[in-house]
């Protein structure tokens, strides 16, 4: 019950949105149009922007793009691995030569990259709550024959900063028919990363706390901390690979059985986007314990995100947790998959 009371109050936060500023910057296309607008970010080679004269969020292709001016704060991230914060500017070129981008951390202290190695954007700000974005999805189905009822929720947020981030996310699925017991599913998770000195290098923290019917885990709590590479890092791939430590706790319900693990932790993460159209994010977790030889946990979770309309996204999720030695009479996997509806907010 605390869990879900915490997870519901988690879930109304992460649900904030962002207010809008002035649309005082300037694009300048390859052909030649100007344009006045409010510049969001740079991700998967697609520049995002609003527009005073359009009612949605408008998508650019960043190769497109012959000169940006703006005076807001960004937080630019790069193939190399490098990161740098401040209003940005291009620099003229030659025709047929790459665009330069500047990014003007102050007066003294200006950095030049070539636009093709820029991997993304992220608008930033001084205050607190404009350093925040995210998205909100909600799946349902309805079957009359057996009174069958699914529904999905979920929801995630991202705080950026220079060279560390911290993310929080909170995913709810419930099941329900005519003569079947109501299944139920409550996930929280808290993640932090910072950036190494050794460019694309990193490391992370880890806190997820887990409610599965499925496997009559009433409460199951995991912490870990994590080394980490950046193997590819574009504005249309980024794969990462991390390993570690991890500690976990389970509570189980009627058979009121509880146990402790200390295990080695392998995480992967996947993320692919194709032009203003589809995002994938896939996510894995490897953990063998280490204080039970044998024992292995494995989880993951994967979307696919379609582009239907400015912030709105058709979407399709699968999420799985195995367990190969669980208390005896309980079952050692649940999964499951959905299909609803996404609203982005920020950069998400």
């Amino acid at each position: 019950m605390k869990l879900r009371i915490l997870s519901i109050m988690t879930a109304l936060l992460l649900a904030t949105p962002l207010l809008a500023r002035d649309k005082t910057d300037v694009l300048v296309m390859k052909n030649g149009d100007r344009l006045h607008c409010e510049v969001k970010g740079l991700q998967g080679g697609v520049l995002f922007a609003s527009f005073d004269y359009i009612l949605s969020t408008q998508s650019v292709e960043w190769s497109e793009v012959a000169h940006l001016e703006s005076h807001q704060l960004f937080i630019v991230k790069t193939e190399g691995g490098l990161v740098y914060s401040g209003t940005l500017s291009t620099v003229e070129t030659v025709p047929g030569r790459p665009v330069e981008l500047q990014v003007i951390e102050a007066p003294q202290e200006i950095v030049t990259i070539n636009t093709d190695k820029v991997v993304s954007m992220s608008g930033t700000a001084k205050n607190f709550w404009g350093r925040f974005n995210g998205d909100v999805s909600l799946g349902l189905n309805y079957a009359k024959g057996n009174q069958s009822t699914q529904y999905n929720f979920g929801t995630q947020t991202e705080y950026l900063r220079e060279r560390w981030s911290a993310q929080a996310s909170y995913n709810s699925s419930l099941s329900s028919s005519t003569g079947a017991d109501t299944s139920t599913r409550n996930q929280l998770t808290f993640s932090g990363d910072h950036l190494m000195r050794w460019n694309n290098y990193f490391y992370e923290g880890i806190a997820s706390f887990l409610q599965s019917s499925e496997q009559d885990i009433d409460l199951q709590s995991n912490f870990a901390g994590l080394l980490g590479r950046f193997f590819k890092n574009t504005n249309r791939w980024t794969v990462s690979l991390a390993g570690g430590l991890a500690y976990q706790n389970t509570r189980y319900g009627q058979s009121a059985d509880s146990s402790n693990i200390a295990a080695a932790i392998i995480s992967g993460q996947v993320r692919m986007f194709r032009f203003n159209k589809t995002t994938l994010n896939l996510t894995a977790q490897f953990m063998p314990a280490i204080s039970e030889p044998g024992r292995i946990h494995f989880n993951t979770n994967a979307a696919y995100y379609l582009k239907l309309w400015s912030n709105l996204n058709w979407n399709i999720s699968f999420y799985g947790n195995w367990d190969n030695r669980p208390p005896p009479g309980l079952s050692g996997s649940d999964y499951g998959s959905s299909i609803g509806l996404t609203w982005t907010y920020g950069l998400r």
